[in-house]
């Protein structure tokens, strides 16, 4: 972005360019603003997690994933049975590889917060908005008989 006053430029002065850096960024160094200067702006990443294990009660399977939507607004869809479940968020990340370690931690890191069941991560999918669109638009994108919130399979 240029900014400046209408005409000539001051005598001797360079273009300049305004960059906005935030107080935080300045006084930590804080990577993000760092690698939004090399152009490594955050992007929004559509996640799939799905995990399994022994068999647990529907019904504390369901409260447990109503509570991990509570704690975390931005989980979109969970589905679930008694020995699997699936859940699908959007996640803002650098790249894919920091929106998959946040993913693979989301379900051991609330596992006691949430009362999650023990089960394992068992499947893992991160793609990016464009591609995620595409999919839709094509027909082959998140199944549409699951609206928001957590719903059994």
């Amino acid at each position: 972005m240029r900014r400046g006053r209408p005409g000539a430029s001051p005598r001797g002065a360079a273009e300049r360019t305004l960059t906005s850096v935030g107080a935080s960024d300045a006084a930590t160094g804080d990577a993000t603003a760092h690698a939004a200067e090399r152009g490594e702006a955050s992007r929004l990443w559509y996640i799939t997690l799905s995990v399994s294990g022994s068999e647990a009660p529907l019904r504390e399977v369901r409260r447990a994933l109503e509570q991990l939507a509570h704690d975390h607004p931005f989980l979109l869809t969970s589905r679930y049975a008694v020995d699997h479940a699936e859940i699908r968020y959007w996640e803002e990340a650098r790249d894919l590889h920091d929106a998959a370690a946040v993913a693979l931690r989301l379900w051991g890191e609330h596992r006691a917060s949430a009362n999650l069941p023990p089960w394992e991560i068992v499947g893992l999918e991160v793609i990016d908005r464009d591609t995620y669109h595409q999919r839709v638009a094509e027909g082959y994108g998140p199944p549409p008989a699951s609206p928001v919130g957590v719903h059994p399979f």
